[in-house]
């Protein structure tokens, strides 16, 4: 196992040197003596064997070996300091990884809101992120994948802080067979066509949700395909309004009018899998799901009454 003979500090004084234009501008900066820059330059160029630097008027530039050198250092040195902060933000209590098991229910604009400012408060703290669809959220918590979900219910043994109601709409293409009957529709005549619906991602106690009449049915493993059969003129589908917004407004997705159950809610809550023992930045994750599901709801309860 070889060692470097070259020290990270040595590099970062070599970049203050070359951006500010001089050692007395770099000494400055970095608040050491003009003689401890010159010198920390000087013995890395000693220990390479390479000029690094040559004089242009006032200013110290970086010869063409040295440009290529530090161009490759510099991503080095940045890693080496934010294992630093990594390491001192450990020291302080805050969690290396914070595991997150999100309902594909669950809005993208609030959760992109949420991890965006989740990052800017713990951008030493990695996320891992695990999609799930109706139990996987009980089954990420109960088996210890996850320190935080969002999920559609609160499972046996945990408490939640409800987050949103999503609103599902029965829905189908203009032309799909049913809107021929040009009446209203009831169960039987749904019975008749193939309903697509989401597949439980969770293993413990998968569960069916919505109307499951159908005499042929479709199941698939994420929203975006539902839609796309449903979109396809393939099947009907009861389908979360808010991934739908475009379909509806432009015609391509039609709400089907059914005598009873055109719509349904689902909840969406926030589930410590221990509350006691969440870390600062588990709970920093909770509280910007809250605010961003929070933004979210008045966003949506605007847009309804305009």
């Amino acid at each position: 196992m070889k060692l470097p003979r070259t020290a990270a500090d040595q590099w970062r004084t070599l970049q203050a040197v070359v951006e500010l234009g001089g050692f007395a501008q770099a000494a400055q900066a970095l608040n050491r003596s003009q003689s401890a820059v010159s010198y920390a330059v000087s013995k890395l160029q000693e220990q390479l064997g390479v000029a690094l630097l040559e004089p242009q008027g006032r200013r110290m530039v970086l010869t063409g070996a040295g440009a290529a050198l530090l161009r490759d250092a510099i991503p080095l040195v940045d890693s080496l300091t934010r294992l630093e902060e990594r390491a001192h933000a450990l020291n302080l209590g805050w969690e290396a990884e914070v595991r997150l098991a999100v309902d594909s229910l669950f809005p993208t604009e609030p959760l992109l809101c949420a991890l965006s400012a989740f990052a800017g408060h713990c951008e030493n703290t990695r996320l891992q992120l695990i999609e799930v669809v109706m139990s996987g959220a009980d089954d990420a918590l109960y088996s210890g994948q996850a320190e935080l979900a969002v999920g559609n219910r609160v499972p046996a043994g945990f408490l939640g802080d409800w987050l949103l109601d999503a609103e599902f709409v029965a829905v189908a293409a203009p032309n799909h067979p049913l809107f021929a009957l040009n009446r209203t529709i009831a169960q039987d005549d749904l019975a008749a066509h193939t309903q697509v619906v989401l597949r439980d991602s969770g293993t413990r106690e998968p569960r069916n949700e919505g109307w499951l009449g159908a005499r042929q049915r479709w199941t698939v493993g994420n929203t975006e395909t539902s839609i796309a059969t449903v979109e396809a003129g393939l099947a009907f589908a009861w389908l979360p309004r808010h991934r739908i917004g475009a379909q509806l407004a432009e015609g391509r997705l039609v709400p089907l009018p059914l005598s009873s159950g055109r719509t349904r809610h689902s909840a969406l809550y926030l589930i410590y899998a221990d509350p006691d023992a969440a870390g600062p930045a588990t709970r920093e994750l909770g509280s910007q799901l809250t605010a961003a599901a929070a933004r979210w709801r008045d966003t949506q309860e605007s847009s309804a009454n305009v």
